[in-house]
């Protein structure tokens, strides 16, 4: 049983990319078919997607929690379009007699309202003619009357008479102006919420809103007495949560909602409606207070996985006991199936972009290449889809420039170099001004410096790693009194690099022999002026100590990353690839990494054959690779003789390791 699982493993194992592609039966991406509905369109996340069509089919609420660009947005817009055919409703506010801060709340089918706010515009519009005709002949008449008596009474013409009469016209005409305008206005409704009667359900992203545009508010009036002020039902404004009433509500980075705006979204989702209350203290909109307006809503939120720590926990609990959680995934198989998926996904960015050509399979070819590149696991395909988006505009972007029907591999190649990101051209510059100041060498040898290899600013919000070479150099000086001996490192370390080198004590004692409280051991991390974070330079730590301690020379030309364990056990990282092309590109000729990330390493080809790569189990084999000089073989046959074997235990490579 257990050959023929091994036979199917192998029969299922794609094959390269370039066998792969000559047997596509199409010649561009614009012969693929784009589903119409959006659900369709998601690519590798078909978890989700079934959650999705429950949740919508229901409505349930769903929280989404994944990486940036894993397609969170697009499965909320999907939701919308899933939602059960219902009729939507229109939003009405009008004013209260009874109490003007108080406006009254009327909803009507989709469509009514602006037959209903029209209606009572044209009602008001007639009125104010009829008024202003009939003020008009008064003025008139009052002007006659006057001029008449300026001429008729005894004594010969009047002009004081006729001037006050145009004077009583002109305070009579101003008296009435706004007085009968602001009249005008009380009748007239204001539209809150208005949707066609064929209208799709709404979706509302009101991520990064603030408590008025999230709630509604209420505008401040600036003339709030005399006749100028402004109605208090003309001033209230809905919020996201009215506008999504019948809807979707998306809120990504959830955490960021303030948590009194949280608790207003937690009271929304139970009672479905909120009043609108003016949300400034100092406004005058402060003391007005809508009825409850209806706000019957599906919400989906979303976050990285550290926005459950500022999430409130009375939000997620309704979000966990009426709805679905879904951790959202960041890679998916490298199967046959899923890279058809991948050639129908650049055909969608196309069409979508709508300015670049479709590409050729060459073209393809590479995207799909650096789509396993991204993912930094072999046999794996990225789902951060909206960067490998950005790589596919840039190269359309460059074929329309170069007038090319088709965009190929050398498009896309160019747009690799075009569109590194930030990390990436620092790290290039890091590299260089290094390469000129000399401040690592990457040939022959030294006592107590390693070449560590270290990802610049390791953003997870970023699919990419930038890798960078970290000089370390350790000295071991006697201790000032005996057991008294400290390990003092330096280089803005965080908290996790600082445990680490705390760690490496207890293995220099099991690898040595020497009590370490007998000496200061100092290690510095060279030119790390934006500080260190992470427990990956752990065996370049160990190895610049050790040899240090023994007085052994560490070959110049070997690049090393790692984490260790307490009892020398090499344990994976992140970013190797990244690691070992910085590696490649400073000239050193063997990069040794933790042996569990072997399947990890997924180098451009223009590195291949440029570097050794050596996976490393122990830190016995670390020293093993990186030490040369007449006194190595006394130091491993040392260390042989010291560390007895142990079981290995057994290394997960998917556990995530921070760098």
């Amino acid at each position: 049983m257990a050959g023929r699982g091994s036979e199917d493993a192998v029969e299922k194992r794609p094959p390269s990319i370039e066998e792969w592609v000559k047997d596509q039966a199409i010649e561009s991406t614009a012969e693929i078919d784009i589903p119409e509905q959006l659900v369709d369109q998601v690519i590798g996340q078909e978890e989700a997607v079934e959650v999705a069509k429950k949740a919508a089919d229901q409505k349930r609420h769903v929280m989404l929690i994944g990486d940036p660009g894993t397609g969170k947005s697009m499965l909320a817009r999907a939701m919308s379009e899933l939602l059960p055919r219902e009729e939507l409703q229109d939003i009405i506010v009008y004013h209260n007699p009874e109490d003007p801060n108080e406006p009254k709340i009327r909803i009507v089918p989709a469509g009514k309202g602006k037959e209903i706010v029209q209606a009572h515009k044209t009602e008001a519009m007639r009125r104010k003619e009829q008024r202003a005709s009939m003020l008009t002949t008064i003025i008139v008449v009052i002007i006659i009357m006057s001029a008449a008596l300026a001429f008729l009474l005894p004594g010969g013409p009047q002009p004081m008479v006729l001037l006050f009469g145009i004077l009583v016209a002109a305070i009579l005409f101003m008296a009435t102006r706004y007085t009968a305008n602001r009249q005008e206005m009380l009748v007239v409704p204001k539209l809150l919420v208005g949707h066609d009667p064929d209208d799709m359900p709404p979706f509302v992203d009101a991520t990064g809103s603030h408590a008025g545009a999230l709630l509604g508010d209420v505008r401040h009036d600036p003339f709030q007495s005399g006749g100028l002020e402004t109605p208090s039902h003309e001033r209230v404004e809905a919020g996201s949560i009215h506008k999504a009433h019948k809807g979707v509500l998306f809120v990504d980075e959830i955490n960021v909602l303030r948590l009194e705006s949280q608790q207003s979204l937690l009271t929304a989702l139970q009672e479905k409606k909120f009043s609108i209350v003016g949300q400034s203290e100092r406004s005058a909109g402060a003391m007005v207070k809508t009825e409850a307006v209806p706000c019957d809503f599906i919400l989906v939120a979303a976050g990285n996985l550290d926005a459950l720590a500022g999430m409130h926990p009375a939000l997620r609990s309704r979000i966990r006991g009426y709805g679905y959680e879904v951790f959202v995934k960041s890679t998916m198989p490298d199967t046959l199936d899923n890279r058809r998926k991948m050639i129908r996904f650049t055909a969608q960015e196309v069409a979508k972009d709508g300015k670049i050509p479709h590409f050729d399979l060459t073209g393809v070819m590479e995207i799909v290449r650096e789509a396993q590149r991204r993912a930094g696991r072999r046999g794996q395909l990225t789902l951060r889809l909206r960067e490998l988006g950005g790589l596919i505009r840039v190269a359309g972007d460059i074929a329309r420039e170069q007038g090319a029907s088709l965009a190929s591999a050398e498009h896309v190649l160019a747009a690799k170099r075009m569109a590194r990101s930030l990390e990436q051209q620092v790290a290039d510059r890091f590299i260089e001004r290094r390469r000129d100041y000399k401040t690592f060498v990457t040939e022959g040898s030294l006592v107590g410096v390693v070449n560590g290899l270290a990802v610049l600013n390791a953003d997870p919000s970023m699919a990419e790693f930038s890798g960078i070479v970290l000089p370390i150099v350790a000295e071991v000086t006697p201790a000032q009194s005996k057991n008294d001996g400290k390990i003092i490192a330096t280089g803005q370390l965080g908290e996790i690099a600082k445990e680490a080198v705390q760690n490496v004590s207890a293995l220099i004692k099991k690898y040595t022999g020497e009590d370490v409280s007998n000496y200061d051991i100092h290690v510095q991390f060279v030119g790390t002026h934006e500080g260190v974070e992470g427990d990956s330079a752990s065996i370049s730590v160990a190895t610049a100590v050790i040899s240090a301690l023994e007085e052994v020379e560490v070959d110049q030309t070997v690049a090393m990353t790692g984490s260790l364990s307490i009892r020398g056990q090499v344990l994976p990282v992140g970013g190797v690839t990244a690691k070992i092309e910085a590696a490649a590109e400073m000239g050193f000729r063997k990069a040794l990494i933790p042996k569990a990330n072997a399947n990890d390493v997924l180098i451009e080809s223009r590195y291949v054959g440029r570097i050794e790569i050596q996976p490393v189990e122990m830190l016995k084999d670390v020293l093993d690779h990186a030490l040369i000089g007449p006194k190595k073989s006394g130091l491993i046959s040392k260390l042989t003789s010291m560390v007895s074997p142990r079981a290995k235990p057994v290394v997960t490579p998917d556990r995530a390791v921070p760098h």
